[in-house]
């Protein structure tokens, strides 16, 4: 079954439509490439993928472990290459944890089920990745 249909708007727009839930994401093309910078890129999706499913599988080691990750934050940087075909070089991820007491055996424990997340483990080698939590105490 198909994971997602995306329709070109024209205007170098998309329409990015989850198909089990209906769930819809508009991409533009960035402004250093033709675009407005009007919606994410399709680069942006791709960098932004690596927070969510890291917090995603942070989350499900949460709730299996009864820590409460609830209001983790992350902020993602982008870079793309300089030299040679237009392709995203690095994507670093900040997540700034919510202010509570976690022990250190929960800490390494978040910090491990980040680095396990599947958009991690299916990044090309090439694209330098770095997932840092900042723990607040």
């Amino acid at each position: 079954m198909a994971t997602s249909q995306v329709t070109y708007l024209g205007g170098l727009h998309t329409e990015c439509r989850h198909l089990q839930s209906g769930a819809a994401i508009s991409t533009d093309a960035p402004v250093d490439n033709r675009g407005k910078g009007e919606a994410f890129s399709p680069t942006d999706l791709f960098a932004t993928s690596l927070a969510a499913c890291a917090m995603t599988i942070m989350g499900i080691y949460g709730e299996e472990h009864k820590v409460d990750v609830t209001g983790m934050t992350a902020e993602v940087t982008k870079t793309m290459s300089e030299n040679g075909p237009r392709r995203v070089a690095a994507v670093e991820v900040n997540i700034a944890m919510p202010d509570r007491e976690y022990s250190d055996r929960e800490k390494r424990s978040l910090e491990r089920a980040a680095l396990t997340c599947p958009v991690h483990k299916s990044l090309h080698p090439d694209i330098r990745q770095s997932i840092n939590l900042i723990w607040a105490k």
